[in-house]
């Protein structure tokens, strides 16, 4: 009997276990039929996606948790995880996904995805990671995902989010379990809601970067005691640096707060605090605080933080004073970055106990004194940027040391003594740029002799004598040498026909003697040579009017003899390059008709000049003399400066134009006389009366604002700077109710006519020209920013200010120009150079689709902003798509639509732009080459267009990788071994 009650126990057990079983079993497979639903669902609102993104979505035999990218638990058979990041996504998301009740990882990051996120995701209560950064979202942020309790990893960044942070997001109990937050790079406005009752005690990561946010750092944020990254760079953030706040942050490794509008402390005067604040974080790495407002000292106390710590930026902010010796202590920093700040006093030996500095810059500062001869100590020192200080002293034989050094700049100082021969030992120099300073003797045969040198030697503006090295012959990388006003003597070596990538030498202001050597008129890519003031005599060598590659050619102020033709590269020249040459005749309009002398008066005759001249220059010799020595103190006494005269010779070479002839030349500035228009004014083509072609800038002075009083001198000064990818301004033409500039009319037009021919007419660039066109604008504009006399940000760079010559040389024009506007701030900008010109007061700098996004929030012209604006012209050519197409079509910068096709998608805009610039007649297997070099200029159209400012490269270095392209696709024949070595 007792058997029988077992046996019954066991079998309503059994049917019990049965039932319950039954049922857990029907609810799986209900859960199952709903997460499959939903995925369906989501599946219906993509528009497309590759085959193999979506791969087994199609197949109703498939189980759900075999679909690609999608993960179950291994007991139930619920989706817990939705991960296709980076599939090429493109569509909406679907509220649905919110039915997939048991999802943890919801990862649809890197794909094209665009609308709203749903508010629906919200109820996703088990989700611990939820990532939909990277591609074109747009909205606000929805409120509800403040209820996902459980969420550790929020990852918005890089959309197009805009409004406010909604406040449940920081600010309610679900926020507790946050470890990371990445709202970074999107257009989210008001200030961060953290308020004081609210924690975030488990987060560890905070990226906030290039939105609008504004405000001061909240103080609640002092509870997120193990926060280790906190970036809040380039967004408008304001009050003074939140010191109590990051001392409350132990762990924090990474802190970047550049590019706000933080000030220090005791009204701007104490930075102490600040430091003081990071020293107990022992971990800490990497410090950003570039671009604000800080004013005060560096404080001692900067050595008592992190050893760890490897990078500092400091640049572009009012601090003052001296750099602190205690700064030492950082034995581990890899880069200091203090330019462009008011800093005074001397270098501090200490700094070179560091002995892991691999970057330095104290440019634009007013530090004194020598350089120290310690820096020789620092083994990995690859850079070293003192320009534009008050050092003197000579240059330290200890840079001998430097095997890592590439790029040494010392301009613009007041440096003296002699250039140390031991600096031929730096085997590895790209860039020697000594110039602007007072050094004296002669040019050592072992900085002559640096063969490593790739970008340019520039020893301009100092005393130096003695004769032209031979060993100049070996730089035979070198793109530019320029020796100008010194006191050079001697010839011209012809070994300098050597030299065989030189594309610029200037050798002007010297006493060099003797003929003008063939060889450097055969120089195969030289375009811009200066021999003008010296004394060389005898006739111009051939070789020069026959060279492919010349188009800059000043023989002034010499000795030259003979006959001269407009052939060749003499075409486009003009009398400013050949004037002062007595001896000089034939057919370049302003100099004198080449005549046959044949009676014996004419020969008595030019015997007595001669006689005569002799005495007239014996008696004024010694007036010369004194005037070269002693050139200011006799200006004065004579009642006019030097600049008067040059003045008065820069008015001779050009000639006047009266508003007359304006008229006249341009039919009363007829609409069929105009080419172009801009924010400034309307240009009008012309023809003087003498067939000059000419270009007509009229300045609109009802909406270009007041004009300055000084506008003629802007316009002198404008005139002086001279590049051979820069237009020239011939003249002006000023009245109280008229301004113009008269310019060179360019038979080529714009690059923006050849990128956009009307009539849908092609001109047949290819992509061998366009890297040309973007290697010269690149020269041009890096000479604005790091060469000219007049330092210049160009505030409008864009195709339709890209003109090109015959010979379809670019030459970059407008810069320069807002300075004729008043108003303008002429203080030093936020960027690594100081510049005079930037851009007029409620005027953004540039044209819409090219504006650098800084300009945006307030900030000042710089030469970051014409550097995203290259990087717009270089995506602009590869796409062939207008930045304001792209604006007003899809609400995003070029930059943002070639972005959602990197890296994977970018097959068919290489394709396109192979289709449409290959070169014709061209082997199949270059085709590998064109994809290479297509691909090379959308990076470096990237690098350009970055949001942050200071991860643009400077113009130098754009310019050095435009070179670098145009050389690659200069030889044909290593294309051919290139390519067949690829396959």
């Amino acid at each position: 009997m007792g058997s029988c009650k077992f046996t019954l126990f066991c079998f309503l057990c059994s049917v019990i276990i049965f039932f319950v079983v039954s049922g857990e079993d029907n609810a799986d497979d209900d859960q199952i039929i709903r997460d499959r639903a939903s995925l369906v669902t989501f599946m219906s609102s993509i528009i497309s996606a590759p085959e193999h993104a979506l791969q087994s979505w199609n197949s109703t035999d498939v189980h759900v948790c075999n679909w690609s990218g999608v993960k179950c638990n291994n007991s139930r058979n619920k989706v817990v995880e939705l991960d296709l990041s980076a599939r090429f996504i493109y569509g909406t998301i679907s509220p649905a996904l919110a039915n997939l009740s048991s999802l943890i990882v919801l990862d649809l990051s890197k794909n094209f995805f665009q609308g709203h996120i749903p508010a629906e995701l919200g109820s996703l209560i088990r989700l611990k990671q939820l990532s939909l950064s990277w591609n074109s979202l747009q909205g606000k942020i929805p409120s509800q995902l403040g209820s996902l309790h459980q969420l550790e990893y929020l990852d918005l960044g890089n959309n197009k989010l805009v409004g406010e942070i909604p406040i449940p997001l920081f600010c309610s109990n679900s926020s507790t379990s946050l470890q990371y937050i990445d709202l970074s790079n999107n257009s989210l406005t008001g200030e961060i809601p953290l308020k004081n009752e609210c924690e975030l005690r488990n987060l560890r990561f905070l990226l906030l970067w290039s939105n609008r946010l504004v405000g001061q750092v909240p103080q609640a944020l002092a509870n997120s005691s193990k926060l280790e990254w906190l970036d809040l760079e380039s967004n408008m953030f304001s009050g003074e640096l939140p010191s109590e706040i990051i001392s409350k942050m132990p762990q924090l490794q990474f802190l970047y707060l550049s590019y706000n509008d933080f000030v220090g402390h005791d009204g701007n005067t104490n930075l102490e605090p600040f430091f003081a604040s990071l020293a107990n974080s022992s971990n800490f790495q990497e410090l950003e605080l570039a671009g604000n407002n800080l004013g005060g000292m560096i404080p001692s106390i900067i050595g008592d933080l992190s050893t760890n710590l490897v990078q500092i930026h400091l640049d572009c902010n009012l601090i003052y004073g001296k750099i602190p010796p205690h700064i030492s202590n950082l034995v581990n920093l890899t880069l200091l970055n203090l330019s462009s700040n008011l800093l005074n006093g001397t270098i501090p030996h200490e700094l070179c106990l560091m002995s892991k500095l691999e970057r330095v810059y104290l440019s634009n500062n007013s530090l004194s004194g020598e350089i120290p001869s310690a820096f020789g100590d620092i083994p990995h020192l690859g850079l070293l940027d003192l320009s534009k200080n008050k050092l003197s002293g000579s240059i330290p034989d200890s840079f001998a040391n430097l095997s890592q050094l590439r790029r040494l700049l010392l301009y613009g100082n007041h440096l003296s003594g002699t250039i140390p021969s031991s600096l031929g030992k730096c085997v590895n120099l790209e860039i020697l740029d000594l110039s602007h300073n007072k050094i004296s003797g002669i040019i050592p045969r072992d900085v002559a002799g640096l063969r490593s040198l790739k970008l340019y030697l520039n020893l301009s503006s100092n005393h130096l004598d003695g004769p032209l090295p031979l060993e100049l012959s070996k730089m035979d990388m070198v793109l530019a040498i320029d020796l100008s006003f010194n006191n050079l003597s001697g010839s011209i070596p012809p070994q300098l026909g050597s030299c065989i990538a030189l594309e610029s030498l200037n050798l002007s202001g010297n006493s060099l003697e003797g003929l003008l050597p063939v060889s450097i008129g055969q120089l195969p890519y030289l375009k811009q040579f200066d021999v003008s003031s010296n004394r060389l005599f005898g006739e111009i060598p051939q070789s020069f009017q026959a060279s492919p590659t010349l188009k800059q050619l000043n023989f002034s102020f010499n000795k030259f003899s003979g006959n001269i033709s407009n052939k060749g590269a003499f075409s486009s020249l003009t009398i400013a390059s050949f004037q002062g040459n007595d001896g000089l005749c034939g057919a370049i309009k302003g100099l004198q008709t080449c005549k046959k002398e044949h009676t014996h008066h004419l020969v008595i005759l030019s015997i007595l000049l001669s006689l005569f001249a002799t005495s007239l220059l014996f008696i004024f010799g010694n007036f010369l003399v004194l005037r070269s020595k002693f050139g200011k103190d006799l200006s004065v006494l004579n009642g006019a400066g030097l600049e008067d005269e040059e003045k008065e010779k820069e008015e001779a070479k050009n000639p006047r134009v009266s508003y007359k002839q304006l008229i006249e030349a341009t039919g009363g500035f007829c609409p069929s006389s105009l080419i172009g228009s801009g924010r400034f004014g309307h240009v009008y083509k012309g023809v003087l009366q003498d067939n000059t072609r000419i270009a007509v800038k009229v300045l609109d002075l009802t909406t270009a604002g007041e004009i300055t009083g000084s506008f003629k001198r802007e316009c002198q000064i404008l005139k002086r700077i001279r590049h051979r990818n820069l237009i020239r301004i011939i003249t002006i033409c000023s009245k109280p109710d008229f301004k113009a500039l008269v310019l060179p009319l360019m038979s080529n037009g714009s690059l923006e006519n050849h990128l956009y021919p009307s009539h849908g007419l092609s001109h047949g660039l290819d992509l061998i020209q366009l890297v040309k066109i973007c290697s010269d604008v690149a020269e041009g504009v890096a000479y604005l920013h790091h060469h000219s006399p007049i330092k210049v940000v160009h505030c409008d760079l864009k195709p339709s200010n890209i003109l090109l010559d015959e010979d379809l040389t670019a030459l970059v024009a407008d810069f320069g120009i807002a300075k004729l506007v008043k108003g303008i701030d002429e203080s030093v900008n936020c960027a690594n150079d100081s510049m005079s010109f930037t851009s007029t007061d409620g005027l953004l700098c540039g044209s819409v689709g090219y504006i650098a996004p800084e300009y945006g929030m307030g900030k000042r012209a710089s030469t970051h902003g014409d550097v995203y604006s290259f990087g717009v012209l270089l995506l602009e050519i590869v796409t062939g798509r207008r930045p304001t197409d792209v604006l007003f079509h899809d609400g995003s910068s070029l930059h943002e639509w070639v972005k959602r096709h990197y890296p994977y998608r970018l097959d068919p805009i290489v394709e396109k732009a192979i289709a449409k610039y290959a070169p014709q007649h061209m082997p199949i297997y270059y085709n590998k080459v064109w994809s290479d070099v297509v691909l090379e200029l959308i990076e470096l159209g990237f690098l350009c267009t970055q949001y942050n400012p200071s991860t643009r490269p400077s113009m130098l270095d754009v310019a050095h990788e435009m070179g670098r392209l145009k050389q690659y696709l200069s030889s044909p024949s290593s294309l051919i071994e290139e390519a067949a070595l690829k396959g």
